[in-house]
C-alpha cells in the first residue's frame, strides 16, 4: 500500500518541527457482512475502505490526522498539518527503512474472499431457520456473518517498516424466548483469526442450537437465589472476568494516569499463588492474535501475572517510551481513523493442576456459571458486575437445575487474591473490546476456577 511512496520525504515533513518518533499508518479494509431479522436477509454489506493515519510523537504527547487520498501530494500536506502540532527543532538525521518480516504466520484454509455471497448468505439462513425451529416459544432470532480482510502497512522514523495482513470471520447467532410475560435470550458466539474452516467445527445450525437451547432453558428455569455463595466459573464461561477484572487495569495508559488499581504495584503479590495471567498475540485461530500489532511492534507473550505476582503491564510505543522500556506489541486502534493505545489481544488465566470435576465436587453448594454474559468494571477500584446467561446451582457437590437472572458483584483484585481452585482445562471467548470509543477483535479465556465467596443478585 505505502511502495509507490516516497515514505522518506512524508516521514521527515511530519518531523518538520521536532518530534521523538513519526509514523505512517495505511490500511485496506474489506468487509462483507449479512444479517437475518425476523426470517429475513435485512442486511448485505460488502465494501472497502482505505486510508492512511499519520502520527508524531512529541514529549510524550501524540499528533495525529488520517486521510484517504493516499497521493504522495495529500500525505505530504497531511504530514505537514500534523506538524503544526510541535515546537521543536526539525529533524536532520537519516531515516533507513528496513522492512521487518515474522516467523510467526496465520494460514488461512478457507478464505473468504474466494466464497459466493451466497454461500454465506446460505449459512446465515440455516442458522436461522434451525433457531426458530427449536421451540414455537422462540420469538425472535437474528443471525449475523461477518469476515474482515484487513491489510496495514506501518513505517516511522525509527526505519521499521513492516505488512501484515489479518482475516477474521464470526458468526453470531441471537434468540429471544418468550412465555406468558417472561422473556428470555440466548446468544452464542464464534469466530476467530481464520475463515470459512470456522464452519468446519462449528456448523452454522450448531451454533444456532446452542443459543436456542440457552434461550429456552433460561426461560423454563427457577430465578437465581441471592446471596454470598460459593462460585465455579466453568472454563466454557469465556474469560470476561479476567478481561474486565484485571486486563484492563494492566494496560500501560491506566497505570500511567493512576486509574488502575494495579499502578505501582509491579512485584507485589496481587492474586492467588494459583493465577498465572498472560496476553498473547501469537495464538492460533485467536480473535485477538495478529503478526504484527497496529505499531509496527511484533506480537509477543507476555506473562502479567506470575504465580500470584504482578510481572508487569500491557504497552505501546508512547507508554513504553514514558518509562523508558520495551513495548510489548499492544498498541491496537480500531481503524487508521484513529491513533493507537495499549489494548489486550487473548487474555486468560493459566491452566492449573485441579481436575474440573473436582472443583465441582469439593463445592457443597453454590452456583456454577457455565456462559457470562456482558459486565462492567471500575478500573480505579477494580470494582465489577458480571451478567451470567447460563447458570445451576450446586448442591451437594454435584450440578443441579439452571438458574436465571444472575449477577455477579465483587471486586477484581479481591477475587484474584480469593480463588482457591484452579482447573486444568481452558477454554477461549470470542469478543470485541471497546476503550475510548474504539473496538478491537479480542479473545480471552480462563480454566474452571472456583471463588469461595462472591456476591450473586438473583432472587431474595
Amino acid at each position: 500500500m505505502l511502495k509507490d511512496l516516497n515514505i522518506v520525504k512524508i516521514l521527515k515533513t511530519a518531523l518538520g518541527k521536532g518530534g521523538d518518533l513519526a509514523e505512517i499508518f495505511g490500511e485496506e479494509v474489506t468487509n462483507t457482512s449479512v444479517v437475518c431479522e425476523d426470517s429475513k436477509i435485512e442486511k448485505v454489506v460488502c465494501g472497502t475502505d482505505r486510508g492512511v493515519g499519520i502520527r508524531v510523537l512529541f514529549q510524550e504527547k501524540t499528533a495525529y490526522a488520517y486521510s484517504n487520498d493516499l497521493s504522495e501530494k495529500g500525505l505530504i500536506e497531511l504530514a505537514r498539518g500534523v506538524s503544526q502540532a510541535v515546537q521543536g527543532e526539525q529533524f536532520t538525521k537519516d531515516i533507513d527503512l528496513r522492512k521487518s518480516t515474522s516467523a510467526l504466520s496465520f494460514p488461512i484454509k478457507k478464505p473468504p474472499q474466494d466464497s459466493e455471497l451466497s454461500q454465506k448468505v446460505a449459512y446465515v439462513n440455516q442458522a436461522n431457520s434451525t433457531a426458530r425451529s427449536f421451540d414455537p416459544r422462540i420469538q425472535q432470532a437474528q443471525v449475523t456473518y461477518r469476515d474482515t480482510v484487513r491489510k496495514i502497512a506501518i513505517a516511522n522514523s525509527l526505519g521499521n517498516w513492516v505488512e501484515d495482513e489479518q482475516i477474521r470471520t464470526v458468526f453470531l447467532v441471537r434468540v429471544v424466548a418468550r412465555e406468558d410475560e417472561t422473556i428470555q435470550s440466548g446468544y452464542e458466539p464464534a469466530g476467530g483469526l481464520l475463515g470459512l474452516e470456522i464452519f468446519d467445527t462449528d456448523p452454522p445450525e450448531e451454533i444456532a442450537l446452542r443459543a436456542a437451547r440457552r434461550g429456552i432453558l433460561m426461560l423454563t428455569s427457577p430465578r437465581a437465589p441471592a446471596g454470598t455463595m460459593p462460585v465455579v466459573l466453568g472454563s466454557e464461561a469465556g474469560g470476561t472476568m479476567i478481561h474486565e477484572a484485571i486486563g484492563h487495569g494492566l494496560e500501560a495508559d491506566h497505570t500511567q494516569r493512576g486509574l488502575s488499581v494495579y499502578a505501582g504495584k509491579v512485584g507485589e503479590q496481587v492474586a492467588s499463588p494459583l493465577i498465572t495471567v498472560v496476553d498473547d498475540a501469537t495464538l492460533p485461530r485467536k480473535q485477538g492474535s495478529f503478526v504484527f500489532d497496529d505499531e509496527g511492534t511484533p506480537a509477543q507473550k507476555t506473562v502479567l501475572v506470575k504465580d500470584g505476582v504482578l510481572q508487569g503491564y500491557l504497552y505501546d510505543l508512547l507508554t513504553s517510551m514514558k518509562e523508558s522500556v520495551a513495548s510489548t506489541g499492544n498498541g491496537r486502534r480500531e481503524s487508521y481513523h484513529f491513533r493507537p493505545f495499549p489494548r489486550m489481544t487473548n487474555t486468560f488465566i493459566a491452566p492449573g493442576n485441579s481436575d474440573p470435576e473436582e472443583v465441582i465436587r469439593s463445592t457443597e453448594r453454590g452456583l456454577f456459571v457455565k456462559k457470562m454474559g456482558g459486565g462492567e468494571v471500575n478500573t480505579v477500584n477494580g470494582d465489577f458486575v458480571f451478567e451470567v446467561s447460563e447458570g445451576y446451582l450446586i448442591e451437594k457437590g454435584k450440578v443441579g437445575e439452571a438458574v436465571r437472572g444472575a449477577t455477579l458483584t465483587g471486586n477484581g483484585p479481591r477475587v484474584l487474591r480469593e480463588i482457591d481452585m484452579v482447573g486444568n482445562d481452558l477454554g477461549f471467548a470470542v469478543g470485541a473490546c471497546g476503550k475510548e470509543g474504539q473496538r478491537v477483535p479480542v479473545g480471552d479465556a480462563q480454566p474452571t476456577l472456583r471463588i469461595p465467596g462472591i456476591i450473586v443478585g438473583g432472587e431474595i
